[in-house]
């Protein structure tokens, strides 16, 4: 008899999950509650893989030995529970293709910010380093559709809190936490512990021979790290002091200390610039060291990437005001580190979905670099009941040419328009990349 797998969710995971059952084997079914995007559909059908869309037949999915979950679909949705009740084992996509991975090697990604910097960092140092390697997760190709149609020697993850709820014995060689803010809490019953535990099952599965690179500078994971019964060697970053092995900072210098190697490098030849971005680098470099990418290719690699669409992208210097596009940032802390990299007088262009929000993160630095504040969202009240009393100058706009065009309005020369938006863009927009895009397109129609 075949495995029967249900694949809840016809996106890239659930089609990337889909194609590399039916090569494994596996009796495959995918089921949508919504419509299914033309080139899923069309993979679907051409690998004769059955499916449904705009509803769930239960009969068909509770027969199942297995579930993949898409990571987009809440545990408290009545169809997962009733698949729970029945007592069928649940997993997601990243557990799939693990099993599946052969003798590669993964470096996985998480953490609340800079986890896809982070991520196309490290896969641009271990490319340059000759390494035969993908970038998969929640950037490019999922990691199911890349070890079924390409597979290759390491895989570089970007990997979500949802992906890591679901899994059972996914185990990365390197694991690496970028920080943990408070995000998605309306998915963790509003409780910061739950999400704390979904990030740290990144090391749940660890061996001493594995690697956990993890920033000591982030207040939460060094609250919480002890909490957790990690075996892997610990690989350290941080700017506030040496180390005997992992990355700092010192006089402007990154350290990288790995076994018995160390490198040093100006963060002045940085192709990528800013505080938030010399963590990513120090993130990015040990766990390059860590798969053995010579010192010399991770040099040269950090002097050459280019930096990411939607996040703190420079669109365009229009009459001595300069509009940043950083799209990419749908949490609160997020927008904190962009304003805290400001130098000069900010038009903070914010809003969309909240997600639980505690705007008071933000108040000093608003305070202190805020000049006005342009709300671009269907529901706006909960900025203006931060912000009301310290900022004079606040706005509704309910899109982005509105919004550009105020922020724009309120600007002297020398000042910065900052789409920092602190929110999940899915009231006015697709997605971040939509709301970045029509962002930079209002820009260019000034």
């Amino acid at each position: 008899m075949k495995k029967r797998l249900i694949i809840l969710g016809g996106g890239e995971s659930g089609v990337g999950t889909a194609l590399l059952a039916r090569q494994q084997g596996y009796d495959v079914f995918v089921s949508d509650g919504g419509a299914i995007k033309d080139q899923y559909r069309a993979e679907l059908v051409a690998n004769e893989i059955e499916f449904e869309e705009n509803q769930h037949s239960t009969d068909k999915i509770l027969n199942a030995d297995e579930v993949m979950k898409s990571p987009g679909i809440p545990e408290k949705n009545d169809l997962v529970k009733q698949i729970r009740a029945k007592g069928i084992d649940i997993i997601s996509e990243i557990e799939f293709a693990y099993r599946y991975k052969g003798n590669s090697r993964i470096i996985a990604i998480t953490g609340s910010n800079g986890k896809t910097t982070t991520t196309a960092l490290t896969y641009h140092i271990c490319k340059t380093g000759g390494a035969d390697c993908a970038m998969v997760g929640n950037i490019g190709y999922s990691f199911a559709k890349q070890v079924a149609v390409h597979p290759k020697a390491l895989y570089v993850a970007e990997i979500s809190s949802f992906q890591l709820d679901d899994i059972k014995t996914f185990r990365p060689d390197v694991a690496v936490m970028t920080n943990i803010t408070e995000d998605h809490l309306d998915r963790y019953d509003y409780k910061f512990e739950n999400y704390i535990n979904s990030k740290y099952r990144v090391t749940m599965n660890q061996q001493p021979e594995d690697v956990f690179i993890y920033n000591l500078d982030d207040a939460v994971t060094v609250k919480t790290i002890n909490n957790y019964p990690i075996k892997s060697t610990l690989a350290p970053i941080t700017m506030s002091k040496q180390l005997p092995q992992g990355a700092y900072l010192q006089n402007a210098k990154m350290h990288l200390k790995w076994k018995n190697e160390e490198m040093q490098m100006s963060i002045e030849d940085f192709a990528i610039q800013g505080k938030p971005n010399q963590y990513n680098s120090m993130a990015a470099s040990l766990a390059a060291s860590a798969v053995d990418i010579r010192k010399e290719k991770i040099r040269e690699a950090l002097q050459t990437f280019e930096s990411l669409e939607h996040r703190m992208e420079t669109v365009a210097t229009i009459r001595n005001v300069e509009f940043i596009n950083d799209s990419k940032a749908t949490n609160v802390n997020s927008t904190w580190f962009a304003l805290e990299s400001m130098e000069k007088p900010v038009i903070l262009i914010l809003g969309g979905v909240d997600k639980g929000n505690d705007y008071t993160l933000l108040t000093e630095l608003v305070k202190e670099k805020v000049k006005a504040i342009v709300c671009m969202g269907t529901e706006n009240r909960k900025i203006h009941e931060a912000f009301g009393d310290i900022m004079p100058l606040m706005v509704n706009t309910d899109n982005a040419r509105d919004a550009v065009q105020t922020a724009f309005h309120f600007a002297s020369k020398g000042d910065v328009v900052l789409l920092s938006p602190a929110c999940a863009s899915f009231d006015l927009f697709k997605n971040y990349e939509d709301r970045g895009n029509q962002f930079k397109q209002a820009v260019k129609e000034l």
